[in-house]
């Protein structure tokens, strides 16, 4: 498995990927293709590849010393087998060298695998966003230190 930034030829892939693993809540095709050619200048979109398929995606805003994991979904046939990982060590790599110290991501309060897999990697509720999702759903905010003496 391979981790890269995503190409314009990745887009039908990583919309794709938004719809079955994000359902109502998937951004569109055309929001995809503006991220992945550069037009968000903050938002940076990874795909997990192996043996030519993209398995996954992720996409992340990064702004001063702040990053954001906006995004993160992996096709339910690879699930458990590495490639959210691989994702998320990726994030945290280009989020430590733009010079961010932290890292946050938002997760539905009702998802307790997500809940407790970023749980393993360091993160930390700091606050929850009641009614976030289209369907109502509250939202666990979650943070992760980067940087020595940043907290978390």
């Amino acid at each position: 498995m391979t981790v890269r930034a995503a190409t314009e030829a990745d887009i039908d892939a990583i919309a794709a990927s938004e719809e079955a693993n994000l359902g109502v809540d998937a951004w569109s095709p055309g929001l995809v293709a503006e991220g992945v050619a550069g037009r968000l200048p903050t938002v940076h979109y990874l795909v997990a590849e192996t043996e030519g398929r993209v398995v996954g995606h992720a996409v992340a805003s990064i702004v001063a010393d702040i990053a954001e994991l906006q995004r993160i979904a992996v096709a339910e046939d690879v699930r458990r087998t590495g490639v959210a990982t691989a994702l998320l060590d990726e994030v945290v790599a280009l989020a430590r060298e733009a010079g961010a110290d932290r890292l946050l991501l938002e997760v539905r309060d009702d998802n307790r695998g997500a809940l407790g897999f970023y749980a393993e990697r360091g993160f930390v509720e700091v606050d929850r966003r009641r009614g976030y999702y289209r369907d109502g759903t509250t939202a666990v905010v979650l943070r992760r230190s980067l940087a020595p003496g940043c907290g978390g």
